[in-house]
């Protein structure tokens, strides 16, 4: 499931100094439809990570299924314990991580961009930046980055729906691949 990068790894000094790893890893784990599609983690940061994923690019089909699976565990979880998730008008959900403060939708794909990597990662940063995006290594935000294969997600959780949310990182993930094609043919001349 590591591998896969469906299961959360013990180490990250952030989770570590907060206590969110103390007594590791009891009280955890994962939930995880036949496809591994659909996933619920359990205690690993959040009370909840709710997770829709696939390999492809139909990022509609992906966000029909969170919202279908956010529907039937919220109702699980109102059926069993009488109880809805917290929800604040203002701030959105509640979570353990304010970065993810609002609706705390953090869509992302996983792409290669050789030719990005060849300009630096800092430059690829700074267009993350101007395209409210968030570039990751395919490990998670404290993995680290190797090769040329990049997770990208929007940045900003706060403020917007979940909608402006998906189609942020969709108009940018294409405007990177974009740009990234015309470095490589650059490059190679």
């Amino acid at each position: 499931l590591v591998d896969d990068h469906f299961l959360f790894v013990s180490g990250d000094p952030n989770l570590k100094v907060s206590g969110m790893e103390r007594d590791w890893p009891e009280g955890r784990g994962i939930f995880h439809n036949k496809e591994k599609t659909f996933l619920v983690w359990v205690n690993e940061e959040d009370q909840f990570r709710i997770i829709s994923m696939q390999q492809g690019g139909d990022v509609k089909g992906v966000f029909a299924r969170l919202v279908d699976g956010i529907g039937a565990v919220g109702k699980s979880v109102k059926d069993e314990s009488g109880k809805d998730f917290m929800l604040d008008e203002k701030y959105g959900y509640v979570h353990s991580c304010p970065t993810n403060l609002g609706t705390g939708m953090r869509a992302s794909v996983h792409i290669d961009l050789p030719g990005w990597t060849k300009e630096g990662v800092d430059k690829l940063k700074a267009k993350c930046e101007e395209l409210s995006l968030q570039p990751r290594g395919t490990r998670g935000e404290s993995g680290g980055q190797t090769g040329h294969t990049y997770d990208i997600s929007n940045k900003h959780r706060l403020g917007y729906s979940e909608v402006q949310l998906v189609q942020t990182m969709i108009d940018g993930v294409n405007t990177l691949y974009k740009e990234d094609l015309e470095f490589q043919a650059a490059q190679k001349a």
